[in-house]
């Protein structure tokens, strides 16, 4: 009897470790999969896709309905201009949640980015679902306004025989105005702008600096300016936004603008230096166009050994920069 007290004793007991260590060989598993997701959202955050793609498609075997990893997929594969398996992914999530507005919207444009990469008569056929698409998306959201913003330009670009309509351009550039007042007028001075009315373009324009005044507002009218041959506004509107708002990539276009339409070079040289003291990788334009265009203003004071040296740094820099190879032959015949 005792003996058997003793098994049974030792049975319980090997039952309450057993028990015990059982958390220990699930749970590890289970938040080492938890850990590895967050990597992967940390991954795409950071536009690591290279990384982050991989840990999602691994996550998706496992749970091949996750629509969240579906849809961070499909977003991949249009970062990278993958638009048949962004289709796929956005097609399948579309499917799956049809009132979702994001979804006929992610959908919608890769349809219509699809459609811009093969031939117009094979875009053809997609013009419908993009249409729909869109609209469902706007319809389903009143305040989605990337949908929004998507059948402004579908609208304007596409040709009126095949379904192109200024008027309904407007209508939804009009919608996004009750959204956002800066979207709005942005949108009609889009429109505008591609309707070949400068004049209403600069005068929407103007009216978004007014409600918003970002640095996308001010380089939607310099580049206007620039589009229709008024160098000094365009250098004047960016000058502007420099005061305004301080950011070391301005002082790069106040030198561009400078060096091309030689203008006020002592400005340009002054801010080209500013902007080469303070760049980061940040500000998007690399060092040797910099030195390009510090080379052209000194090509334009007729400054020729100054010249030769900034264009002689830009190669250094890079030397299959074919702007600066011809920019130093210019150089060098003065």
């Amino acid at each position: 009897m005792e003996r058997n007290k003793l098994q049974f004793f030792r049975f319980q007991t090997h039952i309450v470790f057993f028990l015990m260590f059982v958390p220990i060989l699930v749970f590890p598993t289970e938040i080492f999969a938890q850990n590895n997701y967050q990597q992967a959202e940390e991954y795409f955050e950071q536009e690591n896709f290279k990384i982050a793609k991989p840990l999602f498609e691994k996550h998706l075997k496992q749970n091949p309905t996750d629509k969240k990893t579906l849809e961070y997929l499909g977003d991949i594969a249009a970062y990278q201009k993958d638009w048949n398996t962004a289709i796929s992914y956005y097609e399948g999530l579309v499917n799956e949640e049809e009132t979702n507005a994001n979804y006929h919207f992610k959908y919608g444009g890769a349809l219509g980015m699809k459609a811009l990469s093969v031939s117009r008569l094979r875009a053809a056929i997609y013009i419908g679902d993009i249409k729909y698409h869109l609209e469902r998306a706007a319809a389903l959201d009143p305040k989605h306004i990337e949908a929004r913003w998507a059948l402004v330009e579908f609208y304007i670009q596409l040709p009126g025989i095949i379904g192109g309509s200024e008027k309904k351009a407007i209508e939804y550039a009009n919608e996004l105005g009750t959204i956002s007042k800066v979207d709005g007028y942005l949108a009609n001075g889009y429109i505008a702008e591609y309707s070949d009315r400068p004049k209403d373009a600069e005068r929407f324009y103007k009216k978004a600096i007014e409600v918003g005044g970002s640095p996308h507002t001010y380089e939607k009218l310099s580049n206007l300016y620039e589009k229709n041959n008024q160098p000094r506004e365009a250098l004047e509107t960016t000058s502007k936004s420099l005061k305004v708002h301080k950011r070391n990539q301005l002082n790069y276009q106040i030198g561009k603008i400078v060096a091309q339409y030689n203008l006020e070079p002592h400005y340009g040289i002054e801010c080209l230096s500013e902007y080469l003291a303070n760049y980061s990788i940040k500000d998007g334009v690399p060092k040797d166009w910099a030195y390009y265009r510090l080379a052209q203003i000194y090509k334009n004071l007729g400054k020729k050994e100054i010249a030769l040296t900034w264009i002689n740094k830009a190669l250094a820099d890079r030397s299959d920069f074919d702007e600066a190879r011809k920019e130093k032959t210019l150089i060098l015949a003065m």
